[in-house]
């Protein structure tokens, strides 16, 4: 397998990491737009499979030429989802496999957008699904840790734990500190505040997909291996875009566990208009510029690949999932914990980037060995369970299921 892999940031980085213990790949092409990010990459591993290279995400027939000039087979995503569409394209043009952690944006319906979906996260890719099967190409999106990992535990529960399952929900928590920063996000901020200011999807058997007011919901939830209770909200989430495609349920939820503080800072940062993506226009020194709001808030901020030695404490993504088995009522969390403390001295990658960039070098795997297999524009819930998590604990990183 030889492997493009855009966007040398901290999930990238990360991923080139995970990937240089693994023999399954050929080669892997690290490419960012700043060729110095992508350098550095490459030297940190110190392996002959991996080069660097420099492009543009939003340039599709630049990144279709890279794809070929390599002969790469497959495409991994690491940037923002800002450059889904232009790769995922380019991908296939390139006769490529595709996978990303985060889908195609959505846009907000325009008279009721706390109520009705309008353009969904992934609705521009799933309307190329027909002809990424028709190429017999593959498109995995949402492989990171959520959606990802997320979206296995989900099939996992309907394949081996639950007869019927009344609800799935995703509960994302975390007890991390950043020493010396009182506000310094360990995920992008253009991301968080895209998922997070978006109104929240929520999925019912009965109504489809429909939308609430941000931060709706609130409930504590109790994260296991020491992190404790945390209040989650709804936000906007792709599992809950992929999940009811492939797996009944009669209920799907995404939830946050963001803290009031964070929830304050987004609601100041919309409030101010900080969260806008289109550019205003500023005085500068050479004349007036134009500059996107939240671009200038991610670049005020400190990049969260750099902040691992100073953060402390746990992560955790999971599934919690509720229905029955054999008459019975059943509910479990299957969980992944990620110690920064560990990370950072296995991998020198902090908690939430290397949990992230773990999944799609696991789903790399897979798909090189022909584990997982298939064409058209397909999530995580598409493929079998039991070889993802059996290869995640093979990596020195195990899930847990924790009976509520």
């Amino acid at each position: 397998m030889r492997v493009l892999l855009v966007g040398a940031g901290g999930v990238g980085t990360a991923v080139t990491r995970i990937a240089a213990r693994r023999p399954f790949f050929e080669a892997m092409v690290v490419a960012d737009y700043d060729p110095k990010r992508a350098e550095a990459a490459v030297a940190h591993v110190g392996d002959p499979r991996f080069t660097a290279e420099r492009i543009d995400a939003g340039d599709q027939e630049a990144v279709t030429g890279l794809l070929r000039r390599h002969s790469c087979d497959v495409l991994l995503n690491a940037t923002d989802p800002r450059f889904v569409m232009p790769l995922f394209r380019a991908a296939r043009a390139a006769g490529a496999g595709y996978l990303d952690m985060a889908m195609s944006l959505s846009r907000p319906h325009p008279e009721r957008p706390y109520a009705q979906c309008g353009v969904k996260l992934g609705d521009e890719q799933f309307a190329e699904a027909d002809d990424w099967a028709k190429d017999g190409l593959l498109a995995l999106v949402g492989i990171g840790v959520e959606p990802g990992l997320s979206d296995v535990f989900a099939r996992y529960a309907a394949d081996e734990l639950f007869d019927e399952i009344e609800e799935i929900g995703v509960r994302d928590g975390a007890n991390l500190t950043v020493d010396g920063y009182d506000f310094a996000p360990s995920f992008s901020i253009w991301t968080t505040i895209e998922e997070c200011l978006n109104p929240p999807v929520v999925y019912e058997a009965d109504r489809g997909w429909f939308t609430t007011e941000p931060f709706s919901e609130p409930e504590v939830f109790d994260f296991p291996e020491g992190i404790g209770p945390v209040e989650c909200v709804n936000v906007e989430h792709e599992e809950v875009l992929l999940v009811p495609r492939w797996v009944d349920a009669r209920r799907v939820t995404f939830k946050y566990g963001l803290g009031e503080e964070f929830v304050n800072t987004l609601k100041t940062l919309h409030l101010l208009g900080l969260d806008r993506t289109e550019p205003v226009t500023v005085p500068g020194p050479d004349g007036p510029v134009k500059v996107s709001p939240r671009d200038v808030v991610a670049a005020c901020l400190p990049d969260p690949a750099s902040l691992g030695d100073r953060m402390r404490g746990k992560t955790c993504a999971g599934t919690w999932v509720r229905g029955t088995k054999d008459g019975a009522p059943r509910e479990v969390y299957l969980y992944h914990v990620v110690d920064n403390e560990w990370s950072m001295a296995e991998y020198g990658s902090q908690a939430v980037v290397w949990q992230t960039a773990v999944n799609p070098v696991v789903a790399l795997e897979l798909l090189a060995t022909g584990a997982w297999s298939g064409s058209g524009v397909l999530g995580p819930e598409a493929f079998p369970a039991r070889p993802f998590l059996d290869l995640l604990t093979e990596y020195g990183t195990p899930w847990g299921l924790r009976e509520q």
